[in-house]
């Protein structure tokens, strides 16, 4: 190899450093992953998650994209749910008026007490995050008054989504594959969810 070439190569290199940093800086300051470096996997993930059956984990890899909308969709959910009731009460503190039904208080009390109870960190200091998707539908039912007509506009249509959203979910929480019909049918409940804030 000559020391032109080897240079060419060296000159190469330099500039896919340069290339690589200069997209992981973007990522960073955006807040993406931009997918042009390889993920580090952790040392349990190299020694134990190639001893899964292949099928098992191209299952995972499909039902990683319903995790993904479900996440976010849920995830938005209670922002909108927070924010609704905040701007109602005009305060942060909403949690403790009379807007949340005690039943729901005293369930998210129990299941804050048994992650404590288990020594395990705080999934979250807000206690909406401790409440169930079902908790969440009976958070807008029961405070119609202010997400009807401005948000929503037909209260059963809300029931009827939220109802086959939960549906929806528990496959997808559980960790069972999703019938391809069941695919289709969440791809257009989400539509129908965000058709009703129309």
């Amino acid at each position: 190899m000559t020391k032109d070439t080897l240079e060419r190569i060296k000159a190469f290199g330099m500039t896919n450093q340069m290339v690589a940093e200069d997209l992981a800086r973007i990522g960073t300051v955006h807040g993406v992953d931009l997918g042009h470096l390889p993920s580090t996997p952790q040392a349990v993930e190299e020694v134990y998650y190639p001893q899964f059956d292949m099928a098992v984990r191209a299952q995972a890899a499909a039902m990683a994209r319903h995790y993904e909308v479900f996440y976010s969709l849920e995830t938005s959910i209670r922002k909108l749910v927070s924010q609704t009731i905040e701007t109602a009460e005009k305060t942060e503190a909403w949690w403790a008026s009379a807007r949340v039904p005690q039943a729901i208080k005293t369930e998210v009390q129990s299941r804050i007490a048994k992650e404590l109870d288990a020594g395990v960190t705080r999934r979250s200091l807000d206690e909406l995050d401790y409440t169930t998707f079902g908790e969440l539908s009976e958070l807008i039912q029961a405070n119609w008054d202010i997400f009807g007509g401005t948000l929503f506009t037909s209260k059963r249509a809300v029931q009827k989504v939220m109802a086959s959203l939960n549906a929806l979910r528990n496959p997808i929480a559980h960790c069972c594959p999703l019938a391809e019909d069941e695919e289709v049918r969440l791809q257009l409940t989400v539509r129908d969810w965000f058709r009703l804030m129309e």
